[in-house]
């Protein structure tokens, strides 16, 4: 992946400029790791116009000198990284510094709120974000990579499924699969739902035992260069499908299919969701589909841009997003379908590509 980071950091500066900031503290580790390629878990970023510093302990002396290299100082401290942090900032002449309101703990923020501090500190939000939503060359063919890693790993796991299994091995045949595939962790807690428990959107995998006819809910991904991918797919293990399952399979595919046809960059969030909610809500089941349509990937696995009833956010060009309703009745089961895709001026670019019919295992 080309380097990107000098110019990155430049386009926050501009983002500062125009906010009346002379530097921003960013603290989120995706956010440090877009900017700078550091891809530990502790440390502070200081970004100014008179350079960067990172500042993290001794765990990381000698990741973050490989993984920064000359664009940022790199300062290693024994005993705290904010009392560090309050001492740097004379040495970049900044008066007013941002910081990720959004981020920050109550405990870290009332440190800023102190008396005789360098500087007067201002709590701002998502300005490293909103660079985040629009993604680069490379960056899409990480996610697309990942979610080739993804799609080829479920291909491998449900060939081993069979009804009397656990969930618990369900996940463990597909998590097996992903990491030799070569996946660099999971971005979420893997959820297989079985059963009634497909009913549950954000279900924890669990011992019960998949019994034939089950509907079989799997949300997974993986991650590639530190981007990941999100799919989810829904399966019936060990008995053809009855009619009802048959039904709200075709439903939540057509709603799918509405949403992947038209989907652009251009539409708001609002706009994007309704492409597949219309559909659903036509044939008598809105309720049912109580969440939102998407959400944007990339270093994390829920970031801008969002496709929902409440985002009035022009979905830009270069976002990756998923697409995914789903339909969920209480006691009986759901279904869920989705994939990532790419959004340009003229449409939506799958990223993930198995099937998409309703299959059965075993």
């Amino acid at each position: 992946m080309s380097d990107r980071r000098a110019e990155r950091i430049e386009a926050l500066l501009a983002r500062l400029e125009r906010d009346s900031l002379d530097a921003l503290v960013v603290s989120h580790p995706a956010n440090i790791r877009y900017l700078t390629g550091f891809s530990g878990t502790s440390g502070l970023l200081l970004v100014s116009g008179r350079g960067a510093a990172f500042i993290t302990d001794f765990r990381y002396e000698t990741q973050a000198a490989e993984e920064i290299g000359s664009l940022a100082r790199v300062v290693i401290d024994g005993t705290g990284v904010w009392e560090r942090l309050v001492k740097l900032i004379p040495d970049y002449g900044a008066r007013s510094v941002g910081y990720e309101s959004h981020v920050l703990s109550v405990r870290e923020a009332d440190r800023l709120a102190a008396d005789k501090l360098p500087c007067h500190f201002c709590p701002v939000t998502d300005h490293v974000e909103a660079l985040r939503a629009v993604k680069s060359a490379e960056e899409i063919e990480a996610i697309r990579a990942a979610a080739a890693l993804a799609g080829d790993a479920l291909a491998a796991a449900v060939r081993q499924v069979r009804a009397g299994q656990t969930e618990q091995e369900v996940a463990a045949f597909l998590e097996g699969a992903l990491r030799r595939g070569g996946t660099e962790g999971y971005p979420f807690p893997t959820i297989v739902a079985s059963g009634p428990r497909s009913a549950l959107p954000h279900a924890r995998t669990s011992s019960r035992v998949i019994a034939p006819g089950d509907f079989l809910l799997l949300d997974f991904g993986a991650v590639v260069d530190g981007y990941v991918s999100d799919v989810t797919r829904t399966f019936v293990v060990g008995a053809a499908p009855t009619a009802r399952q048959t039904e709200a399979y075709a439903l939540v595919a057509a709603a799918q299919r509405a949403a992947l046809t038209a989907l652009r960059a251009g539409l708001s969030g609002r706009q994007g969701d309704a492409l597949a909610r219309d559909v659903v809500e036509a044939a008598g089941q809105g309720p049912a589909f109580g969440h939102s349509l998407g959400h944007g990937i990339g270093l994390e696995v829920h970031e801008a841009p969002r496709l929902a009833r409440t985002a009035d956010q022009v979905l830009p060009a270069g976002a990756v997003v998923t697409v995914e309703p789903g339909v969920y009745y209480s006691g009986w089961g759901g279904v869920r379908l989705e994939d990532d895709v790419v959004l340009t001026d003229g449409g939506a670019a799958l990223l993930t590509q198995f099937p998409r019919e309703l299959l059965v295992l075993g």
